[in-house]
């Protein structure tokens, strides 16, 4: 006996069993170009995770960097000791974009748009990076804007600590392993002041360990976000001019992760 389909079940059957790319299309017109792409061989959704490569990788994490985290949380309550002036988390953010707007900002609407209103294009001056620490115990941010990160402006981030810090102790950092912190230019500054900086670098791979980073977030959502400038001395005052507000009022980055796991004795009071 013969079965006969209605048009509407002939449709279904066709689309089901239809290539992926034509229901690709179908499925764009539906829903759009995005949740189409999922069915393109190859296009689907990947979990990505970045391989860690210092096989030293946890031991050098719990020993050495968040060994320095456990002491900066007990030195907050004793106070530091006699060998150590500060204790600062250290990073360079590059590539800060100086936009500015091709047309002035359209302010709220009733009725019309609820949100200020700006013009798609808009205008490059270029960009700076920020090279910045804080101070682990304080709070304190500590920072240059320049148009590089390179050996030179590392070396005078160098000299901005070490003017702000009482002179005779050391100044323990975390920081990278950028290649300009272990230039020949770095070395030569480190020589010419010895015993002032203590240098802790996180593993490779690993820069997630760098408190800092926690500020650097903070400074994206409260000042970068859709910020738009004339130039890029603008830029640059207006991120100096948020270090000194934050250092008006400045907050504590503690951190958490798997301090549990260091024995309270190693720390040195």
């Amino acid at each position: 006996m013969v079965k006969f389909h209605s048009s509407y079940e002939l449709t279904e059957k066709e689309y089901q069993d239809g290539p992926k790319v034509e229901r690709c299309i179908a499925k764009a017109l539906q829903l759009g170009v995005r949740a189409a792409l999922g069915d393109l061989p190859g296009r689907g959704r990947r979990e990505c995770y970045l391989e860690r490569r210092d096989p030293e990788f946890e031991a050098k994490m719990i020993i050495e960097v968040l060994h320095v985290y456990r002491e900066v949380g007990v030195w907050r309550t004793t106070g530091l000791p006699v060998k150590v002036v500060g204790v600062l988390s250290y990073d360079e953010k590059p590539g800060i974009q100086a936009i500015g707007n091709t047309a002035p900002d359209l302010p709220p609407e009733p009725g019309r748009h609820a949100t200020v209103g700006r013009d798609h294009e808009y205008r490059r001056y270029g960009t700076v990076s920020l090279l910045s620490g804080i101070d682990l115990r304080s709070g304190e941010v500590l920072g240059v804007v320049r148009d590089r990160h390179r050996s030179a402006e590392f070396v005078e981030f160098l000299r901005l600590a070490d003017r702000h810090y009482p002179a005779g102790a050391r100044i323990r950092m975390v920081l990278d392993n950028h290649s300009a912190h272990s230039s020949k230019e770095t070395r030569m500054y480190l020589d010419s002041v010895p015993n002032r900086f203590d240098f802790v670098f996180t593993p490779k791979h690993g820069s997630w360990l760098n408190l800092v980073e926690s500020f650097f977030g903070k400074l994206a959502k409260t000042l970068l976000r859709g910020i738009r400038v004339n130039s890029k001395e603008e830029l640059r005052a207006r991120i100096e001019l948020y270090l000194q507000e934050v250092n008006e009022e400045p907050v504590v980055f503690k951190w958490k992760y798997k301090l549990e796991t260091l024995p309270t004795e190693s720390v040195v009071a």
